[in-house]
């Protein structure tokens, strides 16, 4: 298992189209990903509906978790895309 906290430098936040494309980078992994935020509300990486109920704005941190074969895969590519990098 891998965990990182990265902040969110989209510049909209996590919003619709933001959480969608995220859903969609966590889901090309066989590893589980999950978002935990500092209320300690974790859900998984790969759930629209989890995503949406975050609310994440920009410059916020989150902890991401993966445990599985691609892990590091996994996390390189969501905090590259949470980064704006992507």
């Amino acid at each position: 298992m891998v965990e990182r906290e990265i902040e969110i430098k989209l510049a909209g936040g996590l919003e619709a189209r933001p959480v969608a494309m995220l859903v969609q980078v966590a889901s090309q992994y066989e590893s589980s990903v999950y978002i935990q935020t500092g209320a300690n509300k974790r859900v998984n990486a790969k759930s629209i509906m989890g995503m949406m109920s975050l609310g994440l704005n920009a410059g916020e941190k989150v902890v991401v978790e993966a445990d599985g074969s691609d892990e590091e895969a996994a996390i390189n590519h969501i905090e590259k895309y949470l980064s704006g990098e992507n």
